[in-house]
């Protein structure tokens, strides 16, 4: 299987503008993200791909590989499925590109589905991360996930999932961590299909996968790293850095 990664640039989140050209221990934040997702020696090619001159030309700038979207797009997926249309490949994985910490092994995990999917039932893969602390669980920010006995997707939800109804039960809650791997189709079909109800309500575009039934593989880390959402999650990611 040929093996790439595209990482998704915004320069202007809603959340924390300009967060990906914020200073982390010298390097900006996607410029960490890019340089740690070559550092895993899985892909083929890593690009950039981005709406934004600047992220473009701190890419390049520093010798890696970006690609201008040719148009505006509502979310990663679709920036993606753009730049990857007229490129050789079997596998895409969407590293975010406010995911500094992004590591070999977990991503090794994810990849590893496709290797023994011989009946290609997994349309793409993601990672969950066990939470225990019940203000993150609680987090709209945090992106939980409830998966079935083979770890196959139910639903993605900024709600805690499930409901703690009964505690005595001892559910475990996990937290999509925003990296997925997808066979090439699966990503160019999101394109064309129309953002439902369940989506729009949520904004969590891997929903959509789910409401026209894609197969969502979960992979289970132990590696939690730093997302950077907001300037406190900046302030986090650079004690760890240290």
């Amino acid at each position: 299987m040929k093996i790439i990664s595209m990482i998704p640039a915004r320069y202007s989140a809603s959340r924390f503008p300009g967060k990906l050209m914020q200073n982390l221990a010298g390097k900006s934040v996607i410029l960490r993200t890019y340089e740690a997702t070559v550092a895993t020696n899985l892909f083929s090619d890593v690009y950039v791909v981005t709406d934004s001159e600047i992220i473009y030309d701190e890419i390049v700038n520093h010798g890696g590989k970006a690609i201008m979207s040719l148009k505006e797009h509502e979310s990663g997926s679709d920036r993606i499925a753009e730049a990857v249309a007229n490129v050789d490949c079997d596998i895409v994985v969407n590293v975010q590109g406010d995911e500094p910490f992004t590591e070999r092994e977990s991503l090794a995990k994810v990849l590893e589905v496709f290797k023994d999917d011989k009946a290609k039932e997994i349309d793409l893969a993601s990672l969950m991360v066990e939470i225990k602390d019940w203000e993150e669980i609680s987090n709209p920010n945090a992106v939980k996930v409830i998966v079935d006995q083979e770890n196959f997707a139910l639903y993605f939800s900024r709600s805690p999932i499930p409901y703690p109804r009964d505690k005595a039960v001892g559910v475990r809650y996990f937290k999509h961590k925003g990296i997925y791997a997808f066979r090439k189709q699966a990503l160019l079909d999101f394109t064309v299909l129309p953002m439902k109800f369940l989506e729009a309500s949520e904004k969590i575009e891997c929903i959509r996968y789910l409401e026209y039934g894609k197969r969502i593989k979960m992979v289970e880390t132990s590696i939690e790293g730093v997302e950077i959402d907001t300037p406190e999650d900046l302030e986090k990611a650079k004690r760890l850095w240290k």
